[in-house]
């Protein structure tokens, strides 16, 4: 019989009573074995006893990226040291990193979540995966080769970058699958182009994580290479790392592990639930985390829940793809505007290509602006792009309520990234 990585639940209502059971759980391993949980408990009048129903979670006080890192170096830490036998951390740029430990129980779930990823992408034990994320203490790259490894197909664990090898080892090695960021990905799809090996490689499937990938990036980069298909895999530091959810080939929705944390979806302003169907920011809460368990952290990621079962079958829950950050937010005129709706106005306009940057200034009369610089696509006659600019800017006003700009400009003229693409350049400061 083949072995499977998914949790055998036949209907919601044990998905439900699993996560009760897991929440009680939580709650006492932290309360008793944690000085930050239990004053932050204490502080909020809440006991493990008071956990009956799931309806209790929202006694609970929450937990914040500031938290981790007033906790440094070892924040959230539930259990005496000497069971911590790993360390991640966060990919911050500003003050000290969020540090996360695991005891090797937190590792194994880790990793069977991950297999889960690849079983659900459709991976068998022959697939070669090839891993172009980054190692280090970083998550990434252990994650995926980890996964791999313990779902039993080869991990060619290589790294971020490094062009020439990922190239060789696609046409001699023939990977069938390929892990990286959207950005890689495009750089390596058009680097394929460009060598011409598209009909020398074996590519089948890649996994995308880390960024957003806009719906023309997608289909950019799945001509460009052949795919058979691409799958969006979610993911944080703080919990455990990628491989915490994953779009089936359907693509209905990610998928994601409910019987290992709670999702709650909140409006990032009022911390209360959005209607089903909304945008909020993701909120989680670990169910079996030893080390640094989570309990209602605000994880600054915005999606809406999905409440139609996937037409694949699976019952476990579904929340949109990630539409940016709560934090990446820009404010324009009194208008708050996610660089995900900037992707979808763009992915709209056939002649627009899937790179763009966002360019704000205040000018001297006080007021902000915003440029929209696009790339057009491939071929593209750069002598008839009025049409193209006046269409970027009526949807962006109709859709997103703000004026704006546009520019468009030669195909592959904006710059490629191996690691996220930077696209906001704020210089209203």
């Amino acid at each position: 019989m083949k072995k499977t990585f998914m949790p055998q639940f036949n209907d919601p209502g044990q998905i439900f009573d699993h996560q009760l059971d897991g929440l009680k759980w939580t709650v006492a391993h932290t309360y008793n074995g944690s000085a930050f949980y239990k004053k932050q408990f204490e502080s909020a009048g809440v006991t493990p006893d008071d956990i009956k129903s799931l309806d209790d979670l929202s006694k609970l006080p929450f937990t914040t990226g500031r938290d981790l890192k007033d906790g440094y170096p070892l924040p959230l830490l539930s259990v005496p040291e000497e069971q911590v036998v790993r360390i991640h951390a966060s990919s911050g740029t500003t003050g000290k990193r969020k540090v996360l430990a695991y005891t090797q129980k937190d590792l194994d779930d880790w990793f069977d979540m991950f297999a889960r990823c690849y079983e659900l992408a459709g991976l068998t034990q022959l697939d070669r995966v090839q891993i172009a994320v980054g190692y280090g203490v970083w998550t990434a790259g252990m994650g995926f080769q980890m996964g791999c490894e313990r779902f039993g197909a080869m991990a060619i664990p290589i790294g971020p970058g490094n062009i020439d090898m990922q190239c060789q080892f696609l046409e001699d090695l023939q990977a069938t699958v390929f892990c990286c960021t959207a950005s890689m990905a495009l750089l390596m799809a058009e680097e394929v182009h460009k060598r011409g090996l598209k009909d020398k490689i074996n590519l089948k499937k890649i996994i995308l994580g880390s960024e957003r990938c806009s719906a023309a990036m997608h289909a950019k980069i799945k001509d460009l290479l052949g795919l058979e298909d691409m799958f969006d895999i979610t993911g944080m530091t703080e919990l455990y790392g990628p491989g915490t959810g994953l779009d089936c080939p359907k693509h209905e929705g990610i998928h994601y592990w409910a019987d290992k944390f709670i999702l709650e979806i909140l409006d990032p302003d009022t911390l209360e639930p959005v209607q089903d169907g909304e945008v909020g920011e993701m909120v989680v809460t670990s169910l079996c985390k030893e080390a640094a368990p989570l309990v209602r952290y605000r994880t600054r990621d915005l999606t809406r829940k999905i409440s139609a079962p996937c037409s694949c079958g699976n019952i476990l829950f579904m929340h949109d793809k990630i539409m940016g950050r709560s934090d990446d937010m820009i404010i324009l005129k009194g208008v708050n505007i996610y660089p995900g709706q900037i992707d979808e106005v763009l992915s709209s306009i056939p002649e627009v290509g899937s790179e763009y940057q966002l360019h704000l200034e205040r000018k001297d009369d006080g007021k902000d602006y915003m440029t929209i610089r696009a790339e057009a696509v491939q071929g593209f006659d750069l002598a008839n792009t009025d049409d193209i600019r006046n269409k970027i800017k009526k949807t962006v006003h109709s859709k997103i309520m703000v004026s704006c700009d546009a520019q468009i400009c030669a195909y592959g003229q904006l710059p490629r990234f191996e690691g996220k693409t930077k696209r906001i350049f704020d210089n209203r400061s």
